[in-house]
């Protein structure tokens, strides 16, 4: 295991798996087990996702996978976590890996994260961009939800909430436990998107790129995150001949929603025989 200095001056971890094109994936390449890994399957995530993935693609590409969420949780970033900053983050493991080229593949926020490095940088090879659209992005709705678990967080200083019993997949009875600076990260990265036309931006993408989504992929969040939906699956439904001329090819996930998209057993019949014909 290697490790690479970022914008900040905190270090992170990164392994490489098998040879071929390099594929940065940033996932936790090492199993959760216990207490967090049984919390993770309650609301039906994998605690070995990032595993399952690098073993689904390590025999055909060269997969440098590091754990840049759990990175930044644990190493938060709340007035530098800038599209920009992430940017030089995701092309300093590149450069500590020696790849010059390479593919990128990330879902959600980084997702998202991939689209920025693609307007940064014209290294890479190919982007596969999952639970996030391209083009319509709900980006005023995530900075109304961040906004809000920064609010929570900023509160829980002065009042701890009392424990709760928290019901998978119910958003409402989930109490924020991350710190005031974890969540003002997320604020900041949002807000430094609140003026981004993503539409705009697609003539600047010149990569091969693909767009993976769930069909039912929408997030409907309760007062206290913020009373938006984040719909993830709209846009891209609604714009998919739109997003096909602009030059992404897209895979909708017949009835998954968030969570259920992002687990090996959905991403890899999509992502490994794209990859594989792109790359």
């Amino acid at each position: 295991m290697a490790s690479v200095r970022l914008h900040d001056g905190s270090t992170i971890e990164f392994e490489a798996h098998g040879d071929g094109p390099v594929l940065l994936l940033p996932v936790d390449p090492t199993p959760l087990e216990g207490p967090k890994a049984e919390a993770m399957r309650a609301w039906g995530a994998d605690p070995a996702l990032g595993r399952s993935l690098i073993d689904g693609l390590r025999d055909r590409f060269r997969v440098v996978a590091f754990d840049y969420e759990g990175h930044v949780m644990a190493h938060p970033k709340p007035e530098t976590l800038t599209p920009a900053n992430a940017a030089r983050d995701l092309l300093a493991v590149a450069d500590a890996a020696g790849a010059d080229r390479f593919a990128y593949y990330g879902y959600s926020w980084l997702g998202l994260l991939g689209q920025q490095l693609a307007l940064h940088t014209g290294r890479l090879s190919a982007l596969v961009m999952g639970g996030y659209p391209p083009v319509g992005g709900p980006y005023a709705a995530m900075l109304a939800v961040t906004e809000a678990a920064h609010a929570a967080s900023l509160a829980a200083v002065q009042n701890p909430p009392a424990p709760t019993e928290t019901v998978p997949g119910d958003w409402s009875t989930v109490s924020v436990v991350t710190t005031v600076d974890q969540t003002r990260q997320f604020v900041t990265l949002y807000e430094s998107l609140r003026d981004f036309d993503d539409r705009a931006a697609q003539p600047s993408l010149t990569c091969p790129r693909l767009c993976v989504v769930g069909s039912a992929d929408t997030i409907e969040y309760g007062e206290q995150w913020g009373g938006v939906t984040v719909d993830i699956a709209g846009p891209v439904l609604r714009e998919r001949a739109a997003l096909e001329a602009l030059g992404w090819d897209v895979a909708v996930l017949d009835g998954l929603d968030h969570m259920q998209a992002m687990q090996a057993a959905a991403a890899l019949p999509v992502l490994r025989p794209w990859l594989e014909s792109r790359l």
